[in-house]
């Protein structure tokens, strides 16, 4: 990442909403972009919102989306000073920022050093250490066999999480609470690694049974300057996949909130980071919190952040890409009011969540103060079956948590989707339900034994269409 440099136009490595939202603060800042897309991605919002639009050739993810060499072509032939990869796909590889800075180009996020250094769980666990960061009871090198992991719960104890070095998104992961289940759960991760990450290494660490997950969004620019925007809760979720995020928490004060913070910054820091990032801290109390994971690269829940603090962290990772200094110290970012994220994705919840793409015949999006809908979604829009299941987050703001929450149920109740199922039913039930408007909640809630029938006949006006659904099924698998 260079000095002074000016970005002028942007080829946006990506597509769906995190596409859309990418051009629409390149249009603020009066930059260029430059949409790629798939020929499953033709009629999508991204290709037309954008000031040029390139076609990926090739059929399938492998040959479009994640081809570094054509994505790479492509941001030279057309122009681009810079590169933004968003969320998924390529945004945490290693291997394509290497291939744009390589190239001559920006890449929009941090360097390939700083990123294979953070990438790597074994590695940001060594990291941690080093820096005194807490991390969570385990190993710290690869396992190379079973006999490696007995020794690992003969130190621990039971139960264990097996985690794939190079793993994400809740995948590459297995707990182990029986001593016979070892061999089969090592085979197992081991395997799912590779597949999914191409790197068989797996670690162990303690399994912490019902933690709060809370995120922390970090800042840094190219002097090592770095701040922290906040925290966010993203402890409300399906099998390790998010599906609802507020910011800030009713799990930490004042105080806790600083002290997480600083030391999340300095996580960052420690692997020279710059750029936009997130620390993900699994907590077992307020006061006793473990660093997971940095995820360098611009969250979906994002714009819960950017909610509270009034702050445009595209434009801000734009901002530092070009060698510009942080525009503010940590004392002069304040956070403001409350705000929450549902994701809206293709699915549906009465059959365990399952995806649900098709055509959407009706779309209408709720409007009113304080409401945002960021999507790529239209009436009469085709959802492709080859992608994430998500085409929309409804975020919302209000000056508390009740203004919030309310605020939220109103702007569901206005979200009008036919043609497929979509979440949109479950946030409703989730906001009326007593624990998580109490703010009781951990990372185990989804799966505990909670009444969602008896929330769900309460609701309005959607009561009677959501009383036909049995909410205990709709968990599915998570009892």
């Amino acid at each position: 990442m260079g000095c002074d440099v000016r970005i002028n136009r942007v080829l946006v490595a990506n597509r769906g909403e995190i596409a859309v939202r990418i051009v629409r603060t390149l249009r603020d800042l009066g930059r260029e972009s430059v949409a790629i897309y798939a020929d499953v991605d033709q009629e999508s919002l991204h290709r037309s919102m954008a000031d040029f639009s390139v076609r990926l050739s090739g059929q399938g993810v492998a040959q479009t989306y994640l081809n570094i060499e054509q994505i790479v072509a492509i941001a030279q032939s057309s122009g681009a000073d810079a590169v933004h990869p968003g969320y998924g796909f390529l945004a945490e590889s290693v291997a394509f920022c290497r291939a744009v800075e390589e190239a001559g180009l920006v890449f929009i996020g941090p360097s390939a050093v700083a990123m294979q250094c953070l990438g790597d769980k074994i590695a940001a666990r060594k990291l941690m250490i080093e820096h005194q960061v807490a991390v969570v009871p385990g190993g710290v090198k690869p396992l190379e066999n079973v006999a490696e992991l007995a020794a690992c719960i003969e130190d621990i104890g039971l139960p264990v999480i097996l985690k794939a070095s190079g793993g994400g998104g809740g995948r590459g992961m297995r707990v182990v609470r029986r001593l016979e289940d070892m061999a089969l759960s090592f085979e197992q991760c081991q395997r799912e690694a590779l597949q999914c990450f191409g790197n068989d290494a797996i670690f162990c660490e303690r399994y912490i049974e019902s933690p709060r997950h809370i995120e922390f969004q970090v800042l840094c620019d190219v002097y090592g300057n770095g701040v922290h925007l906040f925290e966010r809760d993203c402890s409300i979720q399906r099998r390790h996949q998010k599906l609802f995020e507020e910011a800030p928490s009713v799990y930490l004060s004042s105080q806790q909130r600083n002290t997480l913070g600083a030391e999340a910054v300095r996580a960052v820091l420690a692997a020279g980071y710059c750029g936009l990032g997130t620390v993900e801290f699994i907590c077992e109390s307020p006061d006793q919190a473990y660093f997971m994971e940095v995820n360098t690269r611009i969250q979906v829940e994002h714009p819960v952040t950017e909610c509270i603090t009034g702050i445009d962290l595209v434009a801000e990772q734009i901002r530092v890409a070009e060698g510009k200094a942080l525009a503010w110290k940590q004392d002069e970012i304040r956070l403001h009011g409350w705000s929450m994220e549902a994701r809206i994705n293709a699915e549906d919840p009465a059959q365990q969540f399952l995806p649900t793409p098709g055509r959407v015949q009706r779309w209408s999006v709720p409007l009113g103060p304080h409401v945002r809908l960021d999507s790529h979604v239209y009436e009469g829009y085709t959802i492709p079956d080859a992608y994430d299941s998500m085409i929309a987050k409804l975020i919302v703001w209000g000056n508390t948590r009740e203004e919030a929450i309310a605020r939220l149920k109103r702007a569901l109740a206005e979200l009008k989707v036919e043609g497929i199922p979509t979440t949109a039913l479950f946030h409703s039930a989730l906001l009326n339900c007593p624990k998580f408007v109490a703010g009781d909640f951990d990372t185990s809630y989804m799966q505990a034994e909670w009444e969602w029938a008896a929330t769900a006949a309460r609701l309005a006006p959607h009561a009677d269409e959501i009383a036909e659904i049995s909410l205990v099924g709709m968990l599915g698998e998570m009892g």
